[in-house]
């Protein structure tokens, strides 16, 4: 099957082409300057009614007469439901995924969003909490015939509708980044989300047939109805080419068992040179690591944007 096909397949599976978009409504919080950047806390609409904050880093001297390239950064899970935007953004959370200020030092503008269930997209009534919450959004897309992914994907295109909107970024250089379920997201939205010119995912392609041999409880991101009559994950992943692409993996990552990831590596690599790109996906699979992002695995992230955006 041709990947104009296959992408029609997936957006079948996924629930259905997205509704249009509205107008984002975007509304200014406050400020926060930090050394050599500030910080925008922000609101803007994914769907009418529907609000997604979010925290927007510009490197001091970046306005719209001298504009910059851009990079959404999507968050991790780690069932740490009180963390989503402030991680990337260095305001809470690890210092290994502080990623949103090490890439605002670069001198990109750096959109990091809070994922539907995190941080402050929970639960507004209070009723239901952390893992129940996430379990309970994905069922009610479920039988309105759509899926997590789905909605995941459609709020992710809206962050990359702010990103070019905004005066002070290069609108055809934007790019995406991703750590554990947010190396998920990327590889979901790359295939519909063309405005995306550079894509790094760091941890997380785990194959449906490594998740049923392993029994692995993934995030329901992962999860697409009947998309195994088509593809696994890396098939999805592979719809990106010829974009530039980089995924990197743990070799002991439990999460991502390194067998079934080498061979899907291999599938998105052999679909990248179908296409004539073959020096557009990278991969790399750190001896001795797990889930999580390496000085090495950074490296090369940076090292891609560098080359791309």
């Amino acid at each position: 099957m041709n990947p104009d096909s296959l992408r029609a397949k997936l957006l079948t599976c996924l629930g259905g082409p997205w509704p249009a978009p509205g107008p984002l409504n975007r509304q200014h919080r406050e400020t926060l300057q930090k050394d050599g950047y500030r910080i925008e806390s922000l609101t803007y609409e994914v769907e009418p009614g529907e609000t997604v904050p979010a925290l927007l880093l510009i490197p001091d001297g970046i306005d719209s007469r001298n504009p910059a390239p851009a990079v959404a950064v999507w968050h991790q899970h780690a069932d740490e439901y009180h963390l989503g935007k402030s991680e990337p953004a260095g305001l809470a959370g690890s210092p290994q995924h502080h990623t949103g200020v090490a890439l605002v030092r670069e001198g990109y503008v750096v959109l990091c969003p809070d994922a539907v269930c995190f941080e402050e997209r929970q639960d507004a009534s209070g009723r239901l909490k952390g893992g129940d919450y996430e379990r309970h959004v994905f069922l009610r897309h479920l039988v309105n015939g759509q899926c997590m992914a789905w909605k995941n994907i459609l709020d992710m295109r809206r962050a990359v509708d702010l990103l070019c909107e905004c005066p002070e970024v290069q609108a055809d250089r934007v790019g995406c980044y991703g750590h554990s379920m947010g190396s998920t997201h990327t590889w979901l939205i790359g295939p519909f989300e063309p405005r995306l010119k550079c894509l790094v995912g760091n941890c997380c392609l785990p194959t449906y047939r490594a998740i049923h041999e392993e029994q692995l409880l993934h995030c329901f991101a992962n999860f697409i109805p009947g998309w195994l009559r088509y593809g696994d994950t890396p098939e999805i992943a592979a719809l990106i080419a010829p974009r530039p692409l980089h995924l990197n993996l743990g070799e002991l990552d439990e999460g991502s068992p390194i067998g079934e990831a080498r061979a899907g590596i291999e599938r998105i690599a052999a679909a990248y040179a179908a296409v004539g790109a073959t020096d557009n996906f990278t991969a790399h699979i750190e001896p001795g690591s797990g889930h999580t992002l390496s000085e090495e695995m950074w490296r090369r992230a940076r090292e891609k944007f560098a080359r791309h955006l």
